[in-house]
């Protein structure tokens, strides 16, 4: 994991935020300033995204999280593991929220028949 920062200290270019970027991964995460919670953007299929999808999160003191979403993920969709986030400064015993967000990649193309064959698993009956 490598650990930055983004901004310059005493310029007006705003606060000094810190990021984490996992390697070996598509997944993103970065901390927010005025949050206690730790932030993870991954890149999923559409597959993932409808059949379910397990994410593998590296904290910041080097655990791994195991997080089974089973939901179907929509574009909006942002799955929360309470308690494994950022110490709280006030009670170090304590922490805040990991926050999951997904950027869903869609297939460029698809032939007829894929298309034929998505509408007919999708339709209502």
């Amino acid at each position: 994991m490598r650990i930055g920062v983004v901004g310059e200290q005493g310029l007006d270019r705003g606060p000094l935020v810190p990021f984490c970027n996992v390697s070996g991964s598509d997944a993103k995460d970065y901390l927010k300033p005025d949050s206690k919670s730790l932030y993870f953007k991954i890149k999923i299929s559409l597959v993932e995204a409808l059949a379910g999808y397990t994410a593998q999160i590296t904290t910041l003191d080097g655990r791994t999280l195991t997080v089974p979403i089973n939901s179907i993920i929509s574009p909006t969709y942002e799955e929360v593991v309470k308690g494994e986030g950022m110490p709280i400064p006030k009670d170090a015993s304590k922490r805040g929220n990991v926050r999951i967000k997904f950027n869903i990649r869609f297939p460029a193309r698809l032939t007829t028949e894929q298309k034929t064959g998505i509408k007919k698993l999708l339709a209502s009956p």
